[in-house]
């Protein structure tokens, strides 16, 4: 099978690496174009230092670095290695690395990747230069290593070329070709190129690229320096490229490698220097290459200072050549894969590192050759995940810059972002102000995390405060909100959530195809159910609700749904999907008094067989228009209430003034995690992604295989019968030992799965997390260990959900 005509952008370890990996799956007819010479084009690839470390709080680029790792150990070029693995070590300078490196450990047993933490003289018997005077811990991945980039490229060359894939070097892009929204070809200084796909890997020339298709690509190119000496007499007489591991001192922003005889020196500290795609030079016109600038020797000093501390022995040495060398940021830090929302056939695999090139070009040949990635969950890296604020210049600038700022710093969970903020308000926005309410970010939204009016609530209540690092953007508020949700009432704002329209005459039909559960039910009716991929994997959890015989609302998790919906749009126009989030905004009203606050606002029956649970009415409450569903995921109780923008603020004073001599309050995010967490509601993105199906999450509830096919449904018929690991509910007795996701879980000494989601229970009064194991260690009352930090939290499997397992605090 030749498969479609495929032209790659880009012959660099993305480009390299993709045509390898679509020629092995058949695909040949294929070709790769690159305006530099092959194999050192000219790009980041050419100039690499390759240091591959594989630790990363992503599940899926850990995998991917992986990858990248077994497939270099296997690559040679004429008996040279494409791969020089020395393993890798991090060493901590300061207590709160230490307490870092400890984390990072955890990731890695998480994601299954052999590490060991260290003594300072075990990191000197890895790293003899290190000063022992200055190095606290370390943190050793022994399959980390040296990635030789450009013979990775030269070696994956000679394979697609093997299969008939053709490499053409020299030859510029000047345009992408389309016609009627489909790519037709490229056309290049050389010549045009007809095409059924394009796939743009041009590295720091993605976003000139991207734009000929009419894509507008959130990837900034920045400078960042390296450095080589000249001879350190100590490691004279070394013949080897390198003997010892690569080094990182995150402290400082620095990381090392051998050369021979000396070393080469990476650095993040130094100001941004971010540069147009559209400035940098050609493969003619720059001195050594294009992602080549000229080295600042001034940005470097601080630097050098530091690397005579941490490495004593580079003091008899001297820095000898240095360069300014461009690569790819984004500003969450991940990858641009995926294809373009606007022209069909054009895909990106951008902002790609060399660490995890393979890992992306297998990818990315899986998902153009079968229509889905099986190797990967991708959800985080799509390129159409962003929300329209997030791709404007402004945005991306700051947040690339950033990124930058911070690659080596010490992140928290729930650390928000930086400017440009706020962004997104919510009609509720100066109400929230004046309560105090302490916002984090979501999808650009500032969104309470909890209300310092409510202080006085702590009052007279136990609250245990959980350890330091769990502690951090956490208030006792959190506690008391959480308390008085179960105890009276409570308004949530919870616009932020995505909000789809769906109409037409074919609404229903198209809803049906895409969809597990039953959708298209009675008017009124509101469905919770999973969008799956062609392999069974969920793709999401909506509710969709029918509001008319041809309109629909869906609670959707994000732009992704959009995207998804969009593509699966009948070609006869009877279908429209839009976004109404921006136009719309919602208020959970929640606890056991939500009736007596709502029923006298309105003439609307919302008793509990007026608007039974799950069910959707109109209704004015007070002189607000709102569309009301019977949904809670805090389990109680209550209604999303949702109305237009211009009538929010409205909406929240009149819930107010009913609500407040009741008891009721306003309530943030924290409260809510804690309470949807003891009612076992899952968080698509944390608790299941891609790589998950509905009878492994716990969601098999909502699929019902008895109705007409949709899309998944053959890949789940295979898979309901082979269930090998379970989300599972754990509970924790130790209540400062609150867990915050990520960490591994161990039967023993050996890591069997990982944390999703983690809160404390503040009505069981115990510790809740929510991990994937194996489905034998499911059963309740089994007994595991969380690794947390450098500690071994207890933990056991318990029956769910733990709060009102009969639901009659919901249906009441």
């Amino acid at each position: 099978m030749a498969g479609p005509r495929v032209v790659i952008i880009g012959a660099g370890v993305v480009g390299a690496a993709l045509a390898d990996e679509i020629s092995a799956r058949g695909w040949t007819e294929v070709t790769v174009v690159d305006q530099g010479p092959l194999p050192a084009t000219g790009g980041s690839s050419s100039h690499a230092p390759g240091l591959v470390f594989q630790t990363n709080p992503s599940k899926t680029m850990t995998e991917m670095a992986r990858y990248t790792v077994e497939k270099f150990c296997s690559l040679d070029v004429d008996g040279q290695p494409c791969f020089l693995q020395v393993g890798g070590l991090e060493v901590a300078t300061s207590p709160e690395r230490v307490t870092e490196l400890q984390r990072r450990h955890g990731w890695l047993a998480s994601w299954g990747i052999e590490s060991r933490l260290l003594t300072t003289e075990e990191c000197v018997a890895q790293h003899p230069l290190v000063d022992p005077d200055k190095v606290l811990a370390g943190l050793h991945v022994p399959t980390d290593g040296l990635a030789k980039a450009v013979l990775a490229v030269e070696a994956q060359i000679r394979r697609a070329t093997e299969r008939g894939v053709r490499f053409l070097a020299r030859h510029e892009v000047l345009d992408v070709r389309q016609a009627e929204g489909e790519v037709t070809g490229v056309l290049t200084d050389q010549g045009e190129i007809p095409a059924d796909i394009v796939v743009c890997c041009a590295g720091i020339w993605g976003p000139k690229i991207a734009r000929m298709a009419g894509m507008n690509l959130p990837l900034t190119p920045l400078a960042h320096q390296l450095a080589w000496t000249g001879p350190v007499p100590a490691l004279a007489g070394q013949t080897e490229e390198a003997v010892r591991p690569i080094l990182r001192h995150q402290d400082a922003d620095l990381y090392y490698r051998d050369r021979f005889d000396g070393l080469g020196i990476g650095y993040y500290g130094h100001r941004p220097m971010p540069i147009s795609a559209d400035d940098i030079l050609s493969v003619d016109e720059s001195d050594a290459m294009p992602s080549v600038l000229k080295f600042t020797e001034e940005d470097f000093e601080k630097a050098w200072t530091e690397t005579q501390s941490l490495l004593p022995a580079t003091k008899d040495a001297k820095v000898e050549e240095g360069i300014n060398g461009l690569f790819s940021f984004t500003t969450d830090g991940l990858p641009l894969l995926g294809e373009s929302p606007d022209v069909k056939g054009f895909w990106v695999a951008e902002a790609v590192w060399v660490t995890h090139s393979a890992g992306v070009g297998r990818a990315m040949a899986e998902w153009l050759v079968d229509g889905y990635c099986s190797s990967f969950d991708l959800h985080e890296c799509d390129v159409n995940r962003f929300e329209p604020h997030q791709l404007s210049p402004e945005y991306v600038l700051a947040r690339d810059c950033q990124n930058f700022v911070e690659v080596y710093d010490i992140l928290h969970p729930l650390q928000p972002s930086g400017d440009p903020r706020p962004i997104r308000t919510s009609p509720f926005h100066t109400r929230q102000q004046e309560l105090g309410a302490f916002f984090l970010e979501a999808n650009g939204w500032e969104r309470p995390q909890w209300y310092e009016a409510n202080a006085g609530l702590v009052e007279g209540r136990s609250i245990v405060t959980p350890n330091d690092w769990a502690a951090r953007y956490w208030s006792p508020i959190v506690a008391a909100e959480a308390q008085t949700t179960r105890e009276t009432v409570a308004m949530y704002d919870m616009t932020a959530l995505k909000r789809l329209e769906v109409s037409g005459r074919g609404a229903g039909e198209f809803l049906e195809r895409l969809c597990t559960g039953k959708v298209a039910k009675s008017v009124g009716s509101v469905t919770y159910t999973l969008l799956l991929d062609h392999d069974g994997g969920i793709r999401s959890d909506v509710t969709v609700a029918r509001l008319a015989p041809d309109l629909f609302q869906v609670g959707a998790n994000g732009n992704l749904d959009l995207d998804w919906f969009t593509r699966h749009l009948p070609a006869d126009g009877t279908v429209q999907v839009r976004d109404i989030t921006p136009g719309t905004c919602c208020i959970g009203l929640w606890g056991p008094r939500a009736r007596d606050v709502l029923q006298p606002l309105t003439d609307a029956d919302f008793s509990a067989t007026g608007l039974k649970y799950f069910r959707a009415q109109r209704a004015h409450i007070g002189s607000v228009p709102v569309t009301a569903m019977r949904l809670s995921y805090v389990g109680e109780l209550g209604w999303e209430l949702y109305t237009t923008a211009d009538l929010g603020q409205k909406l929240w004073d009149t819930l107010w003034r009913a609500a407040e001599p009741l008891g009721g309050i306003a309530a943030g995010r924290g409260a809510f995690n804690s309470l949807r967490l003891e009612k076992g509601y899952r968080s698509f993105g944390t608790d299941m992604t891609y790589e998950h199906d509905p009878y492994e999450a716990g969601v098999g509830f909502a699929v019902k295989l008895d109705k007409d096919d949709f899309v998944g449904k053959a890949a789940l018929e295979r898979r309901k019968a082979d269930v090998r690991r379970k989300l599972t509910c754990l509970t924790i007795d130790d209540p400062e030992a609150v867990v915050m996701g990520k960490e591994p879980v161990y039967d023993g000494d050996c890591a069997v799965g990982y944390v999703t989601s983690a809160a404390y229970g503040y009505t069981i009064g115990k510790g809740i997390a929510y991990a994937w194991l194996p489905v034998e260690l499911a059963a309740p009352g089994t007994v595991v260990h969380i690794g947390y930090f450098d500690q071994s939290v207890e933990a056991v499997v318990a029956e769910e959900p733990l709060f009102d397992p009969t639901m009659s605090r919901l249906r009441g």
